[in-house]
């Protein structure tokens, strides 16, 4: 597992006053676009209000990252708040290594985040939102297609 790197202070508080984190289905130069929108409203002291948005270029995409196991997996660790890893592979039932390589790959996506331990080596993963909003646009150019079986 590659190590993320420690959230700073001031984005840990930001990730705390949000309570949405929308998931959805977006090409990277629609993602840029956007960015550049917000980022040019911003220069000319508009207010954009948007929630924290994790944006993946395919619906297989989407769906290969947030499997029903993944989801499990988020939803314990926000009920339960385990204290570390160790903690977190108990309560999901799984295999310690296994556990600890999902959060890895949930971190880098930035969907939770990792609290060091006051004492020990310990790391706490938190899940800094209350709710999840996958938005999945449905549009001819996104080029992902499905058949509905007949």
């Amino acid at each position: 597992m590659t190590d993320t790197p420690p959230l700073h202070p001031i984005e840990r508080q930001q990730l705390q006053r949000e309570s949405t984190l929308v998931v959805t289905v977006q090409s990277d130069g629609d993602f840029h676009d956007d960015i550049q929108s917000a980022l040019s409203a911003l220069a000319q002291d508009e207010t954009v209000e948007s929630s924290p948005r994790l944006s993946f270029e395919s619906y297989d995409d989407l769906m290969a990252t947030l499997t029903p196991r993944v989801l499990d997996l988020i939803e314990a660790i926000r009920c339960h708040e385990p204290a570390s890893i160790n903690e977190t592979a108990r309560v999901v039932d799984r295999d310690v290594k296994n556990v600890h390589e999902e959060l890895g790959r949930l971190a880098q996506l930035g969907i939770i985040y990792f609290e060091e331990a006051t004492e020990g080596r310990s790391k706490r993963p938190v899940v800094w939102f209350d709710e999840l909003v996958i938005e999945l646009p449905f549009e001819p150019d996104t080029g992902d297609t499905a058949t509905a079986p007949s």
